[in-house]
């Protein structure tokens, strides 16, 4: 009895052997299966960089960045934006991570992208070359916007601060999702000319000041609307909102493009 108990404890002992021997050499591909379980991604070569946030990949499909919104072409830094893009990615096999949806109303793929561990959206946005632009999908924005406060810091880029006189005279006093308004004020004991400054959100509409002086200790209102623009009211035409109620971001540009002010809410 005491030999058949030692010979089922020795075929228990092998038994475990065998099991923890079959984890060991196998835990690469159950660590796959686990990530590919709880991760939608795929893995693809770069064929060519279109702009600052759009690829393709071997397959033929076109790739567009989540969480980040590059420059477009013509304007300040967009050129150094695909550049980079280019030198980090071309001909290089990457990872696509997906979350939510998968294509936008383009037929484009909505991905992070990843070489290796380097999250190349944050390296865009640390490297003043995209900003933050979240839509429906919150996954990596804290990682984001800690990218662009390291930016701002670093002072370069889409981040680099505005020289001129009055970007240390304008506040921002209010910005009003709900009736779609913002409120500028001269803090200055001296007139601000900021025409051709511009007003954007974190995605593509934008405003550009025509003939404006900002008196001193004067107050301007911008209103998403149609109307007659006065001396204290301007109207955003075009646009049936821009500020959006899940989260958005105002930057104030002077007329060379460099950042005056930016507000995150």
């Amino acid at each position: 009895m005491d030999r058949a108990k030692k010979e089922k404890r020795k075929d228990i002992m092998l038994l475990v052997f065998l099991v923890l021997a079959f984890f060991v050499i196998n835990y690469r591909f159950l660590d796959n299966v686990i990530e590919n379980f709880l991760f939608d991604y795929e893995t693809a070569v770069v064929e060519r960089v279109i702009d600052g946030d759009t690829i393709v990949i071997d397959s033929g499909e076109s790739v567009r960045l989540l969480g980040i919104n590059a420059p477009e072409r013509g304007e300040h830094y967009s050129d150094e934006a695909k550049k980079f893009l280019e030198g980090m990615v071309v001909n290089k096999t990457v990872r696509l991570e997906y979350s939510g949806t998968k294509y936008d109303k383009y037929g484009r793929l909505l991905a992070y992208l990843y070489i290796g561990k380097e999250d190349v959206n944050i390296e865009l946005v640390r490297n003043g070359l995209a900003n933050v632009y979240i839509l429906d999908d919150k996954k990596n924005e804290g990682a984001l916007r800690k990218a662009w406060e390291k930016c701002v810091e670093k002072d370069v880029g889409i981040c680099e601060k505005s020289v001129d006189k009055c970007a240390n005279c304008i506040e921002l006093k209010k910005l009003d999702y709900t009736d779609q308004e913002i409120i500028f004020y001269n803090r200055c004991p001296f007139s601000c000319d900021i025409s051709d400054w511009e007003i954007r959100d974190e995605g593509r509409k934008n405003y550009f000041f025509q003939d404006f002086q900002l008196e001193p200790k004067m107050k301007v209102s911008i209103i998403v609307s149609n109307g007659t623009d006065t001396d204290s009211t301007l109207y955003w035409s075009g646009e049936s909102y821009v500020w959006t109620r899940a989260g958005d971001t105002l930057f104030l540009r002077d007329k060379k493009g460099k950042l005056a002010l930016w507000e995150n809410y």
